[in-house]
């Protein structure tokens, strides 16, 4: 990708392009609707809703991509620009807090037709500019009290501790996900739902 930014290698500067090609809407949306996100979504009911919506729709869908065969898909290589804006598009659904951006991300790749080393691959770029940009816009605001209040080395050791252990995390995922498919994620967002649905009703929490 670096030498791709410099011209010296076509498919570093086609991954990188679709990168910041998928980055745009959820950029922009985020943007847009960030006190209404805020004022309305960051709520229980909004999140156990997204946990429940989320794990049924990758319960439909995983089990078809599964069998469909890491070996099917194409490459990260292979990224298009229409791909990008398709999956840059389903991670705008992950402005809803619950979401889960990921996921979101992961099953897009997959349903435009990329292996699963690919999808997950995509997400981990996609989600390092998306989340990277937001830290930052975030920092612009209110980077005063955080360093204020924290100081700049603790920052900059939990993001260098949280970067190396997301990339050993998407290493075990990519194997993982091979082997098993997506079903396990879907269980797992209506079992965490069904859960925090009981406690609020039985008046638990």
């Amino acid at each position: 990708m670096a030498l791709g930014v410099v011209g010296r290698d076509p498919e570093g500067r086609r991954i990188v392009t679709a990168t910041f090609v998928a980055f745009v809407p959820a950029a922009i949306v985020g943007v847009a609707l960030e006190k209404a996100i805020r004022d309305r979504l960051f709520g229980v009911w909004p999140i156990i809703v997204a946990w429940a919506v989320g794990g049924v729709v990758i319960l439909v869908f995983a089990r078809a991509l599964h069998q469909r065969g890491e070996q099917s898909g194409l490459p990260l290589e292979a990224i298009t620009v229409r791909a990008a804006v398709l999956i840059g598009l389903a991670q705008v659904l992950a402005v809803w807090p619950g979401t889960s951006r990921s996921p979101v991300t992961i099953l897009a790749a997959l349903l435009v037709g990329y292996s699963v080393g690919a999808a997950i691959e995509f997400s981990f770029l996609l989600g390092l500019l998306t989340l990277g940009a937001a830290t930052a816009y975030d920092l612009l605001k209110h980077g005063k009290e955080l360093f204020d209040a924290y100081g700049y080395l603790n920052p900059f050791i939990s993001f260098l501790v949280a970067f190396i252990l997301a990339v050993i995390a998407i290493r075990w995922m990519v194997r993982y996900l091979q082997r098993h498919g997506l079903e396990i994620f879907g269980w797992y967002r209506l079992v965490v739902a069904a859960i925090a649905l009981v406690l609020l009703i039985t008046n638990a929490v």
